[in-house]
């Protein structure tokens, strides 16, 4: 079977995608592909970025922002892609009062989501991390207010409660609708430059490029996946390789715990993005 690259890309003409956290990585060179496949692409974020884009200010860590964002879009978007994120950050909280790394990676793409998909038409992806695997999520305590702060911990946590998410949206979209995770494998980005964990950049046989990091991402936003699908690296562990549609752990497919944490989630930021 031929391994899935940008060179087996539909024609993504007359469609339009957002694009979170564009400035690089794996999020960049998302747009750019899907740019060149013909899409009208939307990049979101903070500051500007060069290429064939559209650009709009979008703070996913700030729910000000997420709502202007979100209150200025007008007409319908095909393909809305949730992959701004930071990693292994020190604690620090946002303007909401949140924690900063939790608010960035998941609290932002939740509201985002829910107020951007009276626009969406197609589907939705969310970008996890197979570090999922090693969360112990607290559902009594999602924002890190009584439990000692642990950066890495915080970030496993924040990225099994982007899979949970997919499975509850999935459950509550219609009109064929779909809610998908991708995760890159361990990609050589600029996402953990300023941590110890930047070590795994220089151990090429651990990691793949950027460029393939980004494949699942692109593969999850074009091709014919099913609702829910979890989309990563076809190699040893999921680490790198190409495209394929793989299992979140067994802790991700869990329907209970996905609909207390909608139900936790909407209790803390509900309230917050009217």
């Amino acid at each position: 079977m031929s391994k899935w690259t940008t060179a087996s890309m539909r024609d993504m003409s007359g469609r339009t995608v957002v694009v979170t956290g564009a400035g690089r990585g794996i999020g960049l060179i998302t747009a750019t592909e899907l740019a060149r496949a013909g899409a009208r692409v939307v990049v979101a974020g903070r500051k500007p970025v060069p290429g064939p884009f559209e650009y709009r200010h979008l703070d996913v860590s700030d729910l000000g922002s997420v709502r202007a964002f979100a209150g200025q879009w007008t007409g319908g978007l095909d393909v809305l892609v949730n992959n701004a994120g930071v990693m292994d950050v020190p604690a620090s909280r946002t303007r909401d009062g949140l924690d900063l790394q939790t608010a960035t990676n998941y609290f932002g793409l939740w509201a985002l989501t829910n107020l951007m998909l009276p626009h969406v038409t197609d589907r939705v992806v969310h970008v996890s991390s197979q570090l999922h695997r090693r969360a112990k999520l607290d559902l009594d305590d999602l924002d890190w207010q009584s439990r000692p702060y642990h950066p890495l911990q915080a970030y496993q946590d924040s990225k099994l409660a982007v899979v949970l998410f997919s499975l509850a949206l999935q459950r509550r979209l219609g009109n064929g609708v779909r809610s998908i995770v991708a995760h890159p494998g361990i990609a050589r980005t600029g996402l953990v430059g300023h941590s110890w964990m930047d070590v795994i950049n220089r151990v090429p046989f651990l990691t793949q490029d950027a460029e393939h990091g980004a494949l699942p991402l692109l593969y999850a936003a074009t091709e014919d996946v099913p609702g829910n699908a979890y989309v990563g690296p076809d190699g040893f562990a999921s680490i790198k390789g190409f495209p394929a549609v793989r299992l979140p752990s067994r802790a991700g497919r869990d329907e209970a715990t996905a609909e207390r944490l909608w139900t936790a989630t909407e209790a803390l930021v509900g309230s917050l993005v009217p």
